[in-house]
This record gives C-alpha cells, structure tokens and sequence, in this order.
C-alpha cells in the first residue's frame, strides 16, 4: 500500500524582531547583554593596570601614560558607563525576581532609570575623581 501524501499546512513562524516593536525593556536587555560582554575587556584593562604595577616602575609609566591621554581617558569613561549600565541593569532584574515592578509603568519608569541612573553616576564618579586629584 503506497504512502498517501498529507496536505500542506502553513505552520506559524517564530516572531522575531522584525515582528516586535521596539520597547525600552528589549532595548535595556539587549545593552544589559553586550555591557556584560564589555566588562571582559575593561577587566583586562584593569589587569593589565595591575600587572605594570607589579612589574614596575618602568612598566607602569608607559599604563599610566596611556591611560593619562584622551584616548586612555575617554576608554575609562566608557568603561566606568558598562559598569554603572549593568550593574543598575543587575538591580532591576534583581528586583524582577522578587515579583515586583512587572506592570507596564514600573517596567517603563525602570528601564529608563537604568540608563539615566548610569549616565548620572558615571558622571558623578568622574566629577569626584576630577576634584578630588
């Protein structure tokens, strides 16, 4: 007895983000992620900081040298952003996992908090360090 064929059914597609309209909670879940990913490389930076000045004078004038100039400077300040971005980003998921702030203005208002929250403190952090040299 020969196979009878079975007929076609359009099966649903997964969404994806074309699908999606583009909130403040995707947008903080996605920097969340790649602010995760930049911590790898601030973390070498800090240990190659780290490993100059072990290794001595010489070594870590040509580290601080670097990151004394603009590019140096400026690379610490982005780096200074992920850490502030995600760890503000850490709370909100934290605070997600006791059950609360799931309704939309809470989501929204926390979302947003996160990225003027980093903006804020990395601004302060800079500011202190400023006046405090």
């Amino acid at each position: 007895m020969a196979p009878t064929a079975r007929p076609t059914v359009a099966q649903p597609l997964s969404p994806h983000l074309q699908i999606y309209r583009w909130t403040w909670t995707m947008a903080m879940s996605v920097f969340h992620r790649i602010t995760g990913t930049a911590l790898y490389c601030g973390t070498a930076l800090v240990a190659i900081w780290l490993v100059s000045l072990a290794s001595g004078p010489a070594a870590y004038s040509y580290v601080a040298w670097f990151f004394g100039s603009l590019i140096g400077r400026l690379i610490l300040f982005a780096y200074t952003w992920v850490l502030m971005h995600h760890m503000l980003g850490g709370l909100r998921h934290l605070v997600w996992d006791t059950g609360v702030g799931f309704d939309r203005e809470k989501r929204l208002s926390m979302a947003r908090l996160t990225l003027v929250g980093s903006i804020a403190l990395t601004i302060v952090i800079w500011a202190v360090a400023l006046l405090v040299r």
